[in-house]
């Protein structure tokens, strides 16, 4: 990757955009917002402090699938990938960039949310996969009797 990876952390301006280019290949476009907010001790509500930024994200292939079936309008979400700089011309003929996130890796935020994780069949590929997808399993270690921690140490 290159050196202008960033991480933008926010929420879904709206559902997510996919669609499929001619060779078949799954497309996603998306915008995050990340809205600046501060507690206000006095009247103890949040308040916007400062201007919000919205930055347009794209995403290829599986992930962009993923995204799209994941994540909707609202969800708070974590994105990692590089600018880059698309051209855009005005009707008036004005050439200009627009800044673009091409996202590498996204999850959601789980500072006030949960989730379930389910994996993608090894030999999908895509949406058109015929095996159900399998929900993730963390991996499982055993300790021998004599050597297991006491109960008030962690187990690591």
């Amino acid at each position: 990757m290159s050196n202008n990876t960033i991480t933008v952390i926010g929420n879904l301006t709206k559902d997510p955009e996919l669609r499929f280019i001619p060779s078949g290949d799954a497309v996603v476009n998306f915008t995050v917002v990340d809205q600046p907010r501060k507690f206000n001790r006095e009247t103890n509500q949040w308040e916007d402090a400062g201007l919000p930024l919205f930055q347009r994200c794209t995403a290829w292939r599986q992930l962009a699938e993923n995204i799209a079936a994941s994540l909707s309008k609202g969800s708070a979400v974590i994105v990692t990938g590089r600018l880059v700089a698309r051209p855009t011309h005005e009707s008036n003929g004005v050439k200009y960039e627009n800044l673009e996130l091409e996202v590498a890796e996204i999850g959601p935020s789980l500072r006030y949310a949960s989730v379930v994780i389910t994996k993608n069949s090894p030999q999908g590929g895509g949406s058109n996969s015929s095996a159900p997808a399998q929900q993730a399993q963390r991996p499982t270690t055993s300790v021998p009797a004599a050597q297991a921690p006491s109960s008030d140490e962690p187990p690591f």
